[in-house]
């Protein structure tokens, strides 16, 4: 499992988990499409935008592995912001995947907001930190 070095772990002061420390021996969780309901908390709706905005950071449109990203976490942008590169295969880490930046901009406006794009707090976050390996 390809560990992506420099991606914040989580959103900071906050439970929302972006990767995983270690790939599970059963195989990696599968990835499925979720429905984003409108009465989703502003919590889950934060952490979906601060991930995205992560993966626009770190890969922009380049495909990318799945790696040690997490699943449930990638599966509220899967089939919208984020497609699959191919053929899905749900249960792979190797999955290629793309963020698609039309989408991310229609879906999240805010994100590509010139004047003031929100602050997650990536600056005061250690990503490795308590990291073992």
């Amino acid at each position: 499992m390809l560990k992506h070095r420099g991606f914040p772990g989580r959103l900071p002061s906050t439970d929302h988990q972006f990767t995983i420390r270690r790939a599970n021996p059963k195989g990696a969780t599968k990835l499925a499409l979720r429905e984003r309901y409108r009465d989703r908390s502003a919590g889950d709706r934060r952490a979906d935008a601060a991930f995205l905005a992560a993966l626009i950071e770190h890969f922009g449109d380049e495909p990318f592995e799945r790696g040690n990203l997490d699943a449930g976490r990638l599966s509220w942008l899967l089939g919208r912001e984020v497609v699959a590169v191919g053929k899905l295969d749900p249960t792979s880490y190797e999955q290629l995947l793309r963020v698609d930046l039309k989408r991310a901009e229609a879906g999240f406006p805010e994100l590509f907001a010139t004047d003031a794009p929100p602050d997650f707090g990536w600056d005061d976050w250690d990503d490795d930190e308590g990291d073992e390996e």
